[in-house]
């Protein structure tokens, strides 16, 4: 007697040489079509390299919610499947080959970083970061990174992340979904200024106003006396002089 949940194998993981061939069969016909795609393309033994890649991707696997669904994100994005990947602000659009001739729609929203939050990681930072090209670069110290990763940083919880996918995979995160996430990882290799453009973040006016809040706090101690300053009569009796 044939049962419900019995799908006769249907789920069966493909192999990386079928995935492989119908990814590059689609970006075939949609050049033929006049169509760009940005596919990831993933080259080495390491998936991201960069500071803000490798960041993105530690961040995703801290949280227990993912753990079950990112290995085989990465054995999609590893095969070539994210045939495309877009990021907006706040909003990421890919399209991911699988087992059928046509690749799967996937979305994934992050929420904007909140004003309050973006301020108060703003006030951390102090004079850490002196330029944009050294935030780029990831050049700062380990504790402002800690500040960037830790609880209420720069990087996205989970319950800041939702996503969707047209694939039948019922699961809370699908492997397109995993795979997505790791290219967007890629992608900030490629390009880290996209981390604060998908926040919502202005990249140049988090230096600046960084910047100018570490001034403001400085002025605002300039009429406050230092007790290391010695004093005039201190002096005189240091040195025996008289001023």
């Amino acid at each position: 007697m044939a049962k419900y949940w019995d799908n006769g194998g249907f789920f069966e993981q493909p192999s990386a040489s079928s995935l492989k061939k119908n990814s590059q069969s689609t970006v075939k016909k949609e050049k033929a079509k006049g169509k760009v795609l940005d596919p990831i393309v993933v080259s080495g033994r390491q998936i991201v390299k960069s500071w803000w890649g490798k960041a993105w991707s530690d961040n995703l696997e801290q949280y227990a919610d993912f753990e079950s669904r990112l290995e085989r994100g990465k054995r999609y994005v590893r095969t070539g499947t994210v045939v495309d990947l877009k990021i907006n602000h706040g909003r990421i659009l890919a399209r991911v080959q699988g087992r059928r001739k046509t690749p799967y729609k996937t979305e994934i929203r992050i929420s904007p970083l909140s004003e309050e939050r973006c301020q108060k990681i703003i006030q951390n930072c102090g004079r850490r970061v002196e330029n944009l090209e050294e935030l780029v670069d990831g050049n700062f110290p380990d504790d402002l990174k800690e500040l960037f990763l830790g609880k209420d940083g720069l990087f996205p919880a989970p319950r800041e992340i939702s996503f969707s996918c047209s694939c039948p995979d019922w699961a809370l995160m699908c492997k397109h979904v995993a795979a997505v996430l790791y290219g967007v990882g890629v992608r900030l290799d490629e390009d880290p200024l996209l981390f604060f453009e998908l926040r919502g973040i202005d990249a140049g006016r988090f230096i600046d106003v960084t910047l100018q809040s570490k001034v403001e706090q400085m002025l605002s101690h300039v009429d406050c006396r230092s007790e290391r300053i010695i004093q005039d009569r201190k002096i005189e009796e240091l040195f025996g002089m008289q001023l």
